[in-house]
């Protein structure tokens, strides 16, 4: 881990080539912060984690083949005191609620001024947890809801499996990305209908809409 007289080493996880651009750009400005690596996709992301051994890591948590959360969860896995910060789109409770329980250190969304992220990154780094403003909010209503969030009694991997069922992919092609086996992904599809309350892939993307883990406009994308 980086000491107060060094760069702060951080490895860019996005699967936006001009959004790492970006950050990068931002990230270069600063006094104390080098990006040393990148990745594209949650795969490579737990790959060149294992092999650069960042100080901190910025990752978005919808990314193609495994998702953030899922890549959060091994990357903590391996490494225990991995510091991960989420910068992404997305402004669901639920995908906060999961990142934090996977083991990333802050969530931030895309859509507050770059000073935001900067102020993250310190707090992470300072051993802290770190919630951007709207999502600090987000959270407050999520616990005031009529309906209770019952995606948040979900594991980090089953979170995972979700998403990818949400994305429309077949039970066959979640083992195999996930190398489980295809009896470990049906019976996980299966606890996650009875944690959620839901008999049918249907009624799940209609909870998932209710809860904002999912658009109408990423329906059928």
């Amino acid at each position: 881990m980086a000491d107060a007289g060094s760069f702060t080493r951080v490895m860019l996880a996005d699967d936006h080539a001009i959004v790492r651009e970006g950050y990068r750009a931002l990230l270069h400005k600063q006094d104390r912060l080098q990006v040393v690596a990148e990745a594209g996709n949650g795969a490579d992301a737990y790959r060149v984690y294992k092999e650069v051994n960042p100080d901190l890591v910025i990752m978005d948590v919808s990314m193609p083949g495994i998702g953030g959360v899922e890549a959060i969860r091994r990357i903590r896995q391996w490494d225990s005191l991995a510091r991960i910060l989420v910068f992404t789109m997305h402004q669901s409770a639920a995908y906060a609620v999961q990142a934090i329980k996977a083991g990333a250190r802050g969530f931030v969304t895309k859509s507050n001024p770059p000073e935001m992220l900067l102020r993250a990154i310190a707090e992470v780094m300072a051993g802290r947890i770190a919630l951007s403003p709207d999502i600090d909010h987000e959270l407050a209503m999520n616990r005031l809801a009529d309906e209770p969030s019952a995606v948040d009694t979900l594991s980090p991997r089953e979170f995972e499996i979700l998403r990818m069922l949400l994305a429309g992919k077949s039970v066959d092609e979640i083992a195999e990305m996930l190398h489980v086996s295809v009896k470990t992904a049906a019976n996980t599809r299966y606890i996650i209908r009875a944690k959620l309350g839901v008999a049918s892939d249907i009624e799940l993307v209609r909870l998932a809409l209710r809860q904002r883990i999912i658009a109408a406009e990423d329906i059928g994308s």
